[in-house]
């Protein structure tokens, strides 16, 4: 395989947090697929992107450490949907890091016996002994808690499980400590990595000068890309979001958001069939990250 010629996929999900594939399958699969580079960015946990890049040391596939950690936005700039902050290229065994992290999964762990209440108050029979038991391995979390409500037959999918309880707003929904965007970027870049902001369409933002100004903002505390490429993106909002990159001198990246079962639609570096990532954005970002160090 010319790995310069293959697709990547820098936003993956694993079971280390809410994705159904393991880190081992994940590489396999990005194998027999001939991708070219890959991250794993689970939720608020570098669990995955260790057990990856310890199986892919006899691989073809690159492999970059990822995360996404889940933010506050800045003040002056709020959002309808959820704010999300990918690092890349992160020293695994940061204490800084590794400490704050362990703080955000024991607030996602937290919610939990809330939102089982909830659904227990709303007449469905479900315990946080089910949802452990049907996550495996995984960092228990909303999606787990929807795939057994699928399971019992309170709900046919994902999605109505979101848009009917568990999504924001909704019966029942519980917040939970974020850390706010500037201290995700000083932190990731504390730990070696290079910040960028996810998914930029997922925010929400209607207004293109609304939303460069958020990017403005994000550059001055430290942020270093823009995932560009998302399976959610259309052409139009791919040749913005690179304008936006270029403008503001920010690394392009992209990914597919890919969670196994839990997103059936969405396939590890194809997304809906017709995505694919250059190998030279990888690179690209490698050497700017290089030259920042």
């Amino acid at each position: 395989m010319d790995c310069k010629q293959a697709g990547i996929d820098l936003h993956i999900h694993s079971t280390a947090s809410d994705g159904t594939l393991s880190p081992v399958e994940i590489l396999r699969l990005a194998e027999k697929l001939e991708l070219g580079a890959i991250s794993i960015t689970d939720h608020d946990t570098l669990k995955g992107s260790k057990c990856l890049l310890e199986a892919a040391a006899s691989s073809n596939v690159r492999v970059l450490t990822g995360i996404e950690i889940s933010t506050i936005p800045p003040a002056l700039h709020p959002v309808a949907g959820s704010f999300h902050i990918l690092g890349y290229g992160i020293r695994l065994n940061d204490p800084e890091l590794n400490q704050t992290l362990e703080i955000l999964q024991q607030a996602r762990e937290n919610r939990n016996p809330f939102i089982i209440n909830c659904l227990n108050a709303m007449g469905m029979d479900i315990t946080i002994e089910e949802v452990i038991q049907a996550s495996g391995e995984s960092q228990i979390g909303r999606p787990h808690i929807a795939q057994l409500m699928i399971k019992k037959g309170f709900v046919q999918t994902i999605n109505e499980a979101f848009d009917r309880y568990l999504g924001f707003n909704k019966p029942a929904y519980m917040d939970k400590y974020r850390l706010n965007c500037q201290e995700a970027i000083e932190m990731i870049i504390a730990a070696g990595g290079a910040p960028v902001l996810a998914h930029p369409f997922l925010l929400g933002i209607q207004d293109n000068s609304r939303l460069e100004s958020l990017v403005a903002n994000l550059k001055e505390m430290g942020l270093q890309g823009i995932e560009v490429y998302y399976p959610e993106h259309s052409s139009a909002y791919v040749e913005f979001y690179s304008q936006l990159a270029r403008s503001h001198d920010l690394a392009i990246t992209g990914g597919t958001d890919f969670h196994g079962a839990l997103k059936p639609g969405i396939q590890l570096g194809y997304g809906k069939g017709d995505f694919f990532i250059p190998y030279s954005v990888y690179d690209l970002l490698l050497k700017r990250q290089h030259t920042m160090v």
